[in-house]
């Protein structure tokens, strides 16, 4: 998937006007409910510690939310709530909730350890004057 649809995806995913997002390469998105500062650094920091893969710890959980609206996709969820990967219809070897879940834990994987930004949006509305 090309990144304009992956923006474009999760414009309509993440629908609350309020939340900045930083958007990575294979399409995890980390959601900054409480965002100070470099959007980006921010993001990283949190994706490089809270993305990639660590069997038998929470690391290596996920949780599979089914976005029919949303290209008939998938969003998978991990240990840290505000980091989400899409996968879409046409990635998974299967359509159970393994196999998609685990096609969106290597994404967000990859994502954590190459933390490649490919989309910044911020949300926050600009100060007004002094």
């Amino acid at each position: 998937m090309n990144t304009e649809r992956l923006v474009d995806l999760w414009r309509r995913l993440l629908a609350d006007p309020r939340k900045s997002w930083v958007l990575f390469e294979h399409g995890t998105c980390v959601v900054l409910t409480a965002p100070d500062g470099d959007l980006a650094e921010q993001a990283t920091e949190i994706l490089k510690e809270f993305g990639p893969v660590r069997a038998g710890s929470p690391a290596g959980d996920f949780g599979v939310i089914d976005v029919k609206d949303a290209d008939g996709g998938w969003v998978i969820t991990g240990h840290h709530q505000d980091v989400l990967t899409y996968v879409a219809p046409d990635e998974p070897s299967g359509r159970d909730n393994f196999a998609v879940g685990m096609r969106g834990r290597t994404k967000r994987h990859r994502d954590g350890t190459e933390l490649h930004i490919v989309h910044v949006e911020d949300r926050r509305t600009p100060a007004g004057p002094a």
